[in-house]
């Protein structure tokens, strides 16, 4: 074991809810020790993100002491030792030290425990089997430390065995690798996951999602999804083409915007040319209805891009909205520009920047006042109005609109008699 005093100014270990619960917990012969990710981000100067807590005290004197102190406690996961303590609005999760005592894949069977080595032992990766008290000693059973400090994600013990344990730890190395690690992926974690690729096939269509989204927002994500390519991880996750080339070039054009980092539309780079890739992906991952249909759209013709004038921009926008027409131009960007720095492409992204779409001002009065009746007829006109004045670029004259409006009359009463 290896002890260093390296987080006692860490403000959140000295005030605010992970200071009390900490107070709370760390009497009567029990201890308390914050432990996993927000350690590590700690460690890395990153915000701590979720705090998780891992105490010697069992969930039943959890809660006696949550109620003691007037702390709202919800037994979340109480049969595995997980008690959520509320304070100010913010969730605590409080867990149990635990050890393996038989493992059968993700239903291992669970004791709990007092030995923080054990319970160390049992997690994913070594800087997640960090752990640190209230007074800032940061505890490292599994060599984390040494691995923070070289930004090197390596699976504690044997791989293959941490593996089995959870196949959904295959995504998870290489999303904690994007977002935390340097250089090529740990070389024998790399190996173990091809080995246990075919585990992938037992994970939920929810969990590949979560982790899926959260490993393509992170910052070395096309070199994670390249590493996964050419494993075969990621054909076999996504059931098609992984096109990790336009995924790379959408990552840096959204950096030369300086533009959020999207999941989804990350997510149609790497995977979506036309739309029935969409349909499969967001069958395949379960994406939300929201995720689905925004792929679903960046994949509807983006190769149209490449002959917009300023005009067709503007009525794409009108058609899309702003978010939808400039996820669209990025993945067409990134599938047809591949220069980042172009100032054509750029102009196009940021189109709705520059102009708003105003709203179309004719309405169904326009058309009775005309002469049109209630009914298909009306809808119809109303329609090839609305192309006739987005073909003419959105004229706003009274004469202008007069004209859209009888030509259009005229078209729609013509064709009734014929």
């Amino acid at each position: 074991m290896s002890a260093e005093s390296l987080l006692a100014d860490a403000p959140w270990l000295t005030a605010g809810g992970t200071a009390r619960v900490l107070q709370l917990l760390n009497t009567d012969g029990e201890e308390a020790r914050v432990v996993g990710g927000a350690v590590r981000n700690a460690l890395l100067k990153l915000p701590p993100g979720d705090m998780d807590i891992a105490t010697t005290a069992l969930p039943e004197e959890v809660m006696r002491r949550a109620k003691s102190a007037g702390i709202k406690s919800v037994p979340t996961g109480i049969d595995h030792g997980t008690i959520t303590l509320v304070i100010d609005g913010h969730p605590y999760e409080v867990t149990t030290l635990r050890e393996d005592t038989e493992t059968f894949g993700r239903k291992a069977t669970v004791a709990f425990g007092r030995d923080w080595v054990r319970d160390a032992e049992r997690r994913d990766f070594t800087m997640n089997g960090l752990s640190v008290d209230a007074t800032g000693v940061v505890h490292d059973y599994v060599g984390g430390l040494a691995d923070v400090a070289a930004r090197r994600v390596r699976f504690i013990g044997d791989p293959d065995q941490r593996i089995a344990e959870d196949y959904l730890r295959i995504l998870r190395f290489f999303r904690i690798h994007a977002a935390f690690g340097e250089g090529e992926p740990d070389r024998d974690g790399y190996l173990a996951c091809i080995r246990g690729r075919a585990g992938l096939a037992s994970l939920s269509a929810e969990r590949v999602r979560m982790e899926m989204l959260k490993l393509l927002v992170a910052n070395g994500a096309a070199a994670a999804a390249l590493a996964m390519a050419d494993s075969g991880l990621l054909q076999a996750l996504i059931g098609g083409v992984a096109y990790t080339g336009p995924l790379a070039t959408i990552v840096a054009i959204e950096r030369e915007l300086g533009v959020k980092a999207d999941a989804t539309r990350r997510l149609a780079a790497l995977t979506v040319a036309v739309t029935e890739d969409a349909k499969r992906v967001a069958t395949r991952l379960r994406l939300s209805n929201a995720e689905a249909k925004a792929l679903d759209s960046m994949g509807h013709r983006w190769w149209r891009f490449e002959s917009k004038d300023d005009a067709s921009a503007r009525r794409l926008v009108y058609r899309l909205g702003p978010e939808r027409y400039h996820d669209r131009v990025l993945l067409a960007w990134a599938r047809l520009g591949g220069d980042v720095t172009s100032q054509r492409w750029r102009e196009l992204a940021e189109l709705p920047q520059r102009w708003t779409a105003p709203k179309f001002p004719l309405k169904a009065a326009d058309f009775i006042a005309r002469g049109m009746a209630e009914g298909p007829a009306l809808g119809h006109v109303l329609t090839l109005a609305e192309d006739a004045w987005l073909a003419a670029d959105f004229p706003l004259d009274e004469a202008a609109l007069a004209a859209i409006a009888d030509q259009a009359v005229a078209r729609v009463s013509r064709d009734r008699r014929h």
